[in-house]
């Protein structure tokens, strides 16, 4: 399985990682409804796992892709720990907070609700729990992980956020 992924990592890496957060997105999603919010199989809101898998695959998996290799192509320092160190910040700066921008509104647009009500509710919460787990997972990412397996790094912590936030993302509803 591995060697497969590697075969298409290399002859798409776009399109293979763009796939791979499109499902891992729907999963922490399933993860969320049953796991944490316990809703049932019968009571199971597919519209909104399609929701998270659309914004996995369409948004979050080549902005990533795109933005790990800007990250690594652009910020370079003599020092390792300093580049692993502008590299983190700038990510969690820029990327971590756009991006969380980007999948509340975009939610709430799919969803037919206000985006700015979902942002005064969930994003400054959201923002600081993120900044309580990405920035060490970055660190070791950008420190010990090959440029095309980063976003497949991201994907499976992300089983987890992702959870956390499609929970955020549907509260009162």
């Amino acid at each position: 399985m591995l060697r497969w992924y590697q075969m298409k990592l290399a002859s798409r890496p776009l399109l293979t990682q763009s796939v791979t957060t499109a499902v891992l997105f729907a999963t922490g999603d399933v993860m969320a409804q049953q796991a944490v919010e316990k809703v049932g199989v019968e009571k199971h809101n597919l519209a909104r796992t399609g929701r998270m898998a659309l914004y996995g695959g369409a948004v979050f998996g080549p902005a990533a892709t795109t933005w790990f290799k800007f990250l690594q192509q652009k910020i370079n320092f003599q020092n390792t720990n300093v580049t692993i160190a502008a590299r983190v910040l700038t990510d969690q700066t820029v990327f971590a907070s756009t991006n969380l921008f980007c999948f509340l509104s975009s939610m709430a647009i799919m969803e037919g609700t206000s985006p700015k009500d979902k942002l005064d509710s969930a994003y400054w919460t959201a923002l600081q729990k993120n900044w309580m787990l990405w920035p060490a997972v970055q660190a070791v990412n950008f420190k010990l992980v090959p440029l095309e397996h980063r976003v497949l790094v991201v994907n499976i912590v992300s089983l987890g956020w992702n959870c956390y936030l499609s929970y955020i993302n549907s509260k009162g509803k």
